[in-house]
């Protein structure tokens, strides 16, 4: 159910949605082309799109603020993918839609995985953006130790930020190395970030989904509906470890008959790949072979 909403200077609906908990808020840019919902990332928020936006200004494209990120901060109760795949459909619903590609990045990508294996009739594609697919993890991780895994996303929270300049500073620092600090599409996703200097962010929401990602189970090799990988050639920063290596991905081309495309960007981290213009034009062309490979009926 839709219980409120408003245009933003874009022109963009942003709008209001009923979930368990309290209410998503969701961009919604309408446009001729096939409606895409877009699911952000573990620490991130809607505003994550604004470089796939700048490249295809014509895409329909549906990115809410998952619960407890950004306007979506203040949603109560438990996060999981489960969770956050309930929420997907509720949006859906709301905006009377019975089908749509699904873009995720990072744990957007888990989102978008469990989305379509737990409601398959709602999912045409899945394009997944350096995530969804088993990342392995840091060797004897432990449940306890993922506030320490996760340290550089939650030392944001312990801070206030006199400005979105300073904000990026530290983002750059810690988060985006490989990221232009003075590109004004990532001080607008920083500003989103951002309500009286402190970073919208629950810390509950964010280890509760980690736990899920790491230790929790997935059936992505039930998929049925043709998937997309697009995956970075580093981690953080250049030469890092990436999150799929060529040989894990040869593996997943083997073990999911589903998965009918796979490019491995050079030059980008993960997150340059939705963060750069470079990388959402390799975004965009996985989602425009979806839209011509799947039409609508």
């Amino acid at each position: 159910m839709t219980v409120g909403g408003h245009q933003d200077t874009a022109g963009n609906e942003v709008a209001r949605i009923a979930v368990a908990g309290g209410t998503l808020t969701v961009e919604v840019t309408r446009s001729a082309s096939e409606p895409v919902l877009a699911i952000h990332g573990i620490s991130s928020q809607r505003k994550l799109w604004n470089w796939l936006r700048a490249t295809v200004p014509e895409l329909s494209l549906i990115a809410p603020d998952l619960r407890g990120r950004g306007d979506s901060v203040g949603v109560t109760g438990p996060s999981s993918m489960a969770r956050h795949a309930a929420d997907m459909v509720a949006v859906l619903d709301a905006l009377g839609l019975d089908a749509v590609h699904v873009c995720g990045m990072s744990m957007g990508g888990f989102v978008a995985v469990e989305l379509a294996s737990s409601y398959p009739q709602r999912v045409r594609s899945l394009i997944l953006v350096d995530g969804g697919l088993p990342m392995p993890s840091p060797p004897g991780l432990m449940r306890e130790d993922l506030p320490r895994a996760f340290r550089d996303r939650l030392a944001r929270l312990d801070r206030e930020f006199p400005s979105v300049a300073a904000y990026a500073k530290f983002f750059g620092a810690t988060t985006g190395p490989l990221l232009d600090p003075a590109d004004p599409l990532l001080l607008d996703y920083l500003a989103h970030d951002l309500s009286g200097g402190r970073v919208r962010l629950s810390a509950e929401a964010l280890i509760a989904d980690s736990a899920d990602i790491f230790f929790g189970t997935s059936n992505w090799q039930q998929l049925t509906m043709p998937t997309r990988l697009l995956a970075a050639q580093w981690g953080r920063g250049s030469s890092s470890e990436p999150a799929y290596s060529s040989a894990t991905v040869q593996a997943f081309r083997a073990q999911l008959p589903a998965l009918v495309s796979v490019r491995e960007l050079a030059g980008a981290d993960h997150a340059a790949t939705i963060m750069t213009m470079a990388g959402a034009a390799a975004v965009a062309e996985l989602i425009a072979e979806a839209l011509v490979a799947e039409p609508r009926c």
